[in-house]
């Protein structure tokens, strides 16, 4: 289950998240299969947590967890509706950030 920012719950839905990064995804190269199994990847991340019910930042947090690595163009417009972006500053924070993990991840 999921607990909505209105107080409600409802059924966790695959199809819901992947029509959510669909959109984030519009106009990008982003095959089908791989919305499909970044789906499944979120659904089996909230389930391994072994709760009942898991709240909606919960779930956006694990969508853009493989977003980033499945296309950072599509997580930023993800990432600009899920975490409000007010402005230029939020986008430039968030290109630092991808930039810095890139940073890291090459020095591994």
């Amino acid at each position: 289950m999921v607990q909505k920012q209105s107080g409600n719950s409802e059924a966790f839905n695959r199809d819901k998240v992947i029509s959510g990064v669909r959109k984030a995804c519009q106009g990008r190269h982003i095959e089908e299969d791989a919305l499909k199994q970044l789906g499944q990847q979120v659904e089996e991340d909230l389930r391994s947590r072994g709760l009942a019910q898991v709240n909606s930042d919960e779930v956006g947090k694990a969508i853009l967890r493989p977003l980033r690595k499945l296309d950072e163009v599509a997580y930023l417009r993800f990432a600009s509706v899920y975490q409000n972006f007010n402005g230029l500053e939020d986008f430039q924070n968030a290109i630092d950030d991808l930039r810095n993990e890139d940073s890291h991840e090459q020095q591994s």
